[in-house]
Parts: C-alpha cells; sequence; structure tokens
C-alpha cells in the first residue's frame, strides 16, 4: 500500500485546494471593539452554489487511529466546505484535486494544528473528517440547497497514512 506521509498545513501548498483558516500574521487583521479584539478578516470565501444557502453545524468526528488506511474520498461540486476545530487538537487533512476521480498518486496529507481549518473549495476532492487522538467538535460551514453535492471514489489501491 502506497505511503502518504504528512506535512504541515501551509497557505502556499494547501492553495490549490481552498484555503487556510487561521489566525496569523499572514493575514489581514486590524483591532476593534474599542481595542479589545483582533479581527483576522475575510479568511475563506464561501460559496453555496446556484440555489444554495451557506449553514453553520457541529460535527463530532471520532478519532481515527493510526496507521490509517485511505480507502475513499469525496467532493462537494456544487459548494465549498470549511471546517475549523473546536476542541484544539492536531487533525489530518487529506485532498485531491478537483476533477476525475483521483488516484492514491494524487492524494496530498497535511497535518493541521488545532487551530488551523481549512475550506475546501467546489469540487476539490477530500477524505472525511479525520480527528486524531480523542472526540474532537468541528464548526462547519458548508452548503444547503437542491442538487447532488457528495460524489464519492473508492481508491483502489489504498494509501496508508503511517502511525
Amino acid at each position: 500500500m502506497p505511503r502518504l506521509v504528512p506535512r504541515p498545513l501551509e497557505r502556499a501548498a494547501f492553495a490549490p485546494f481552498g484555503e487556510v483558516i487561521e489566525a496569523s500574521d499572514a493575514v489581514r487583521h486590524f483591532t476593534i471593539n474599542a481595542g479589545n479584539t483582533e479581527r483576522y478578516h475575510d479568511l475563506a470565501t464561501i460559496e453555496p452554489g446556484a440555489d444554495g444557502r451557506a449553514i453553520v453545524s457541529i460535527f463530532r468526528a471520532q478519532p481515527r487511529s493510526l496507521p490509517f488506511a485511505v480507502t475513499m474520498m469525496e467532493r462537494h461540486p456544487l459548494g465549498s466546505q470549511a471546517f475549523m476545530p473546536l476542541s484544539g487538537r492536531p487533525w489530518l487533512v487529506v485532498v485531491a484535486p478537483a476533477g476525475p476521480p483521483p488516484k492514491v498518486e494524487d492524494l496530498r496529507v497535511f497535518l493541521a494544528r488545532g487551530d488551523q481549518g481549512v475550506n475546501y473549495a467546489p469540487g476539490v476532492w477530500h477524505h472525511p473528517l479525520l480527528a486524531l487522538g480523542e472526540v474532537s467538535d468541528f464548526l462547519v460551514i458548508d452548503r444547503s440547497g437542491p442538487g447532488a453535492n457528495c460524489d464519492e471514489a473508492v481508491l483502489t489501491p489504498a494509501g496508508l497514512i503511517p502511525a
């Protein structure tokens, strides 16, 4: 089984798949609320697609154990999907470019810190949530509306994220 080695989640490396959501000096930010709050502004482009609307949910993810076999991927062709961890724990992000169903060699694996989220662009292939260590909550902003908005693809061969 091909090995998929995670690398740190960084804006430039993740850009082909969407946006990294994080409070850092690299993003536009400014002070508001009479100096009591720093606003990290406009961190992701939420795209609900035609006839869709943006919704906010909390996903409670069961932890995955490493090594982990990546046997499938999914995509949402009609809108973006943003995930921001609420539990402060690192998690894994597995992505592949938009387009035809991916092959294992198309996959990229990122280790996200507990203060980093991602916004998958419409049509980008990704693995469902990969929480590590403990049950973890994620704030999710995605699309509700008409149309089929979830495609799945089986990976043959699967890829292995090592321990």
